[in-house]
């Protein structure tokens, strides 16, 4: 039997919400880097992961890419994802 296709809401503190699906997979988490880079413009990488643990694993990734990158600064910031209806 298929496993159930559900979608996944993040909501981040600045109003930003991100909507991941239909997905079977068990993702519990959402991470979002927002880097301001060394002329100024603003780059977003982003992704989910199965746990909480692998959601903040990433934080000490990111310190490293931040200096090896040149980025002036940087935001990480990890939300619980909610199951909702279909859009």
């Amino acid at each position: 039997m298929a496993k159930k296709k559900r979608y996944l809401t993040a909501t981040l503190p600045d109003g930003y919400v991100k909507t991941i699906g239909p997905t079977a997979t068990a993702f519990t988490h959402y991470w979002r880097i927002v880097a301001v880079l060394a002329d100024g413009r603003t780059e977003v990488f982003w992704g989910h992961t199965k746990s909480l643990r692998e959601a903040t694993g990433k934080k000490a990734a990111t310190a490293e890419a931040a200096r090896q990158r040149g980025w002036k600064s940087h935001v990480f910031e990890v939300v619980e994802l909610t199951e909702t209806p279909a859009p």
